[in-house]
């Protein structure tokens, strides 16, 4: 009769899931907070279209500001540099090159790869092309996060830019 007797271990069985379930939960209820906020520029514009029609005036009414902080692009515009790292007023010149056709604009995040099948010397190469962003184009790129990243492949002497512009 001995071993036909087993002990209960202490406690009801499953405590050990109930922070995990809190957790779970408290997730939920951040996800549908976060999802039941307005858009608040939106809600401008449709109070602004409202009005607009219910008025009969013949001035139209100016577009509202957005008053929102600033969105950033999807999709990044890519550039190439090549050039010796020591050469820093022709990569300059090569950015302010490739750039030329989004003047006027502002870069929120620049990703430049430099490439090299050393890591620490391709990473190198695209921390020198970061720090030329401000000479080439200051209006550009000031107030700009810029990372450093490599690439392996076999092309030294070579960055890749990805630049994320702002909307707007």
């Amino acid at each position: 009769m001995r071993g036909r007797f087993r002990t209960a271990r202490p406690g009801p069985r499953g405590t050990h899931l109930v922070g995990w379930l809190f957790a779970d939960m408290l997730l939920v209820l951040a996800l549908v907070a976060m999802g039941d906020q307005g858009d608040p520029v939106a809600a401008e514009r449709a109070a602004a279209t409202t009005s607009a029609s219910a008025t009969t005036s013949a001035a139209p009414l100016p577009a509202p500001t957005p008053t929102g902080p600033r969105g950033v692009e999807h999709d990044p515009v890519t550039v190439d540099v090549t050039g010796d790292s020591s050469d820093t007023a022709g990569l300059a010149a090569q950015i302010r090159t490739a750039t030329e056709p989004y003047a006027g604009r502002q870069a929120a995040v620049v990703l430049t790869f430099g490439s090299n099948r050393d890591p620490g010397a391709g990473q190198a190469y695209a921390h020198t092309v970061n720090g030329l962003l401000a000479q080439a184009r200051p209006e550009m790129f000031r107030g700009t996060t810029a990372r450093d990243f490599i690439s392996l492949a076999d092309n030294p002497r070579h960055a890749s830019l990805e630049i994320y512009f702002y909307t707007g």
